[in-house]
């Protein structure tokens, strides 16, 4: 099954999408960032672009950014990097004015181009979990009605695949870095999607029979201890 979704990886990536000039950006870009990972990953994470070591690099999240969320991933949720699957809503690198000077979200036309290759990479990996990285992935995949600072850590649903949003990596960076509180409130999203993976909270006790978030405080065993023995170390 994995080498199966591993050959729909690769076809998506190289007969799909291709040398893809469907919008504005293909023109300033020096890579396309497909997506890395583990085609079976039980845990697939979405940022919005990618940045200026990405497009050099072709793979995402490899900045300073990609450092903090490879942090997350191996110290507090104690997997590897490579056993989950990293993309972003668009595969070429948006800067104000395409001049490769500032990073930007992606714009409505970008996203409209490249949204459903995600979409289709999604449906490839079919994960157990989605993290969602800020404001532009999240509005993608669940189009919440109040922005990230509002809805991160609340559960959400997307093709019946819990959804929790949380900070991109950067806005932590450009916040306080090392010293912003915005770390403690990314690591309780990060705590649900680990409990829900270990099964200490069930799909039925998020979302019920109906698939709509019911209004709970999900407290789980170990959640402290997991605190304890991470927190320091993670960011």
């Amino acid at each position: 099954m994995a080498q199966n979704k591993a050959q729909l990886l690769e076809d998506l990536r190289n007969n799909t999408i291709g040398n893809c000039t469907r919008c504005k950006l293909h023109a300033t870009r020096s890579t396309i960032v497909f997506g890395e990972g583990n085609p079976e990953a039980s845990v697939m994470f979405i940022g919005e672009g990618p940045g200026k070591d990405e497009d050099a690099q072709g793979r995402p999240f490899v900045g300073k950014a990609g450092q903090l969320l490879t942090a997350v991933i191996e110290k507090g949720m104690k997997l590897k990097r490579s056993d989950v699957y990293i993309a972003n809503v668009v595969k070429c690198r948006p800067t104000v004015n395409l001049e490769l000077k500032r990073d930007r979200p992606p714009d409505d036309e970008e996203v409209a181009a490249c949204g459903p290759f995600l979409k289709k990479q999604i449906e490839i990996i079919n994960p157990r979990v989605i993290v969602t990285l800020g404001n532009p992935s999240t509005k993608f995949l669940v189009n919440p009605k109040e922005g990230i600072t509002k809805v991160h850590g609340v559960w959400h649903l997307y093709n019946n695949i819990p959804v929790m949003p949380t900070f991109h990596p950067s806005y932590i960076l450009r916040n306080g870095g090392d010293t912003s509180p915005l770390k403690r409130l990314m690591w309780e999203d990060i705590k649900k999607v680990i409990a829900y993976l270990h099964g200490e909270i069930t799909f039925e006790a998020i979302f019920g029979k109906s698939g709509v978030t019911l209004d709970i405080s999900i407290n789980v065993a170990g959640a402290e201890k997991r605190d304890d023995e991470v927190q320091g170390s993670l960011f």
